[in-house]
């Protein structure tokens, strides 16, 4: 007998599980034997998959964060990069002013997105305009490690990141500057990077990812802005990057993306990509991992 639609579970039994597999990749609760009796199946070479019946609200929540859920314990760092756009490829107005661009239901995801990684990275010029709390306030689970990536020291002590006590915070600098920075903010959320600016100045995200990798943060959200998400993709640090269109036209406002010029459409980018609707708005989930190795191939 097929199970009635008021009993065929959802969203509300479905995150509790998410959680529970991150608990356990981050080492907090002994693993568990996903055995026939369990709502959820592993495979070494498949990773989880859900096992039953279950509304589609939940089974298209599962295939959007499925590729979270799937990363080990360790391993190298793996990234996911967001954006939220307007229709004409902006996030903000030429003010700054993104809130909001997207509906709710995308900023839900957003801290789903935080729920699910360790930490959360953002750029100073968005930790200056917006003064965000990065946390998980509206869903269940813990925050994540807030990174502030500011190689300039430009960021105010006042931010509530820095005192809010919510979650650890990291400041981000070179390892030449840590000092300078520790004058700034409590010594114990500075991190100083090696090599992480170069001489003319241009930053290496990928010695970021391996200083915070060696902090046990390995399933990192690279959350804004645009010139932040951009230089991760640029590098060739981003696995995946859900993009969030809003039907919404700002004009002459900040772009989102901005990359390299292509010559020609045939050097465009074209990722292998998933479409959601979240409200009134269209999340892109794009595999960027796919699309490097097709091209180092090619």
């Amino acid at each position: 007998m097929m199970p009635t639609h008021s009993a065929i579970p959802g969203v509300d039994a479905l995150w509790p599980l998410c959680l529970d597999i991150v608990a356990q990749r981050r080492g907090l609760v002994a693993p568990q034997q996903w055995d026939a009796r369990s709502p959820l199946a592993w495979d070494a070479s498949q990773g989880f998959a859900l096992r039953g019946v279950w509304n589609d609200e939940a089974v298209e929540l599962f295939d959007l964060v499925k590729p979270l859920l799937d990363r080990p314990r360790r391993g190298v760092p793996w990234l996911i990069g967001q954006l939220g756009q307007s229709l004409d490829g902006c996030v903000a107005t030429h003010g700054g002013d993104s809130n909001y661009v997207n509906g709710r239901e995308v900023l839900v995801h957003l801290h789903r997105l935080r729920a699910l990684c360790d930490a959360v990275i953002v750029g100073a010029g968005t930790a200056a305009i917006d003064n965000p709390q990065l946390t998980t306030r509206h869903v269940a689970g813990a925050h994540p490690v807030r990174v502030l990536l500011d190689p300039d020291l430009r960021l105010p002590q006042t931010l509530r990141v820095f005192s809010d006590g919510h979650a650890p915070t990291l400041l981000v600098c070179d390892a030449s500057r840590a000092t300078e920075a520790a004058k700034r903010v409590d010594a114990d959320q500075v991190l100083g990077v090696p090599g992480l600016t170069g001489a003319d100045g241009a930053l290496h995200l990928h010695a970021l990812t391996a200083a915070l990798e060696a902090r046990g943060l390995h399933v990192l959200f690279v959350e804004g802005g645009g010139v932040t998400v951009s230089r991760f993709m640029a590098q060739g640090c981003l696995d995946r990057l859900h993009l969030s269109v809003a039907p919404v036209i700002i004009g002459a406002g900040r772009p989102g993306l901005q990359l390299p010029r292509s010559v020609a459409m045939r050097d465009c980018m074209r990722p292998s990509g998933r479409v959601f609707r979240m409200g009134a708005d269209v999340l892109w989930d794009l595999d960027l991992r796919t699309l490097q190795a097709a091209t180092a191939r090619n």
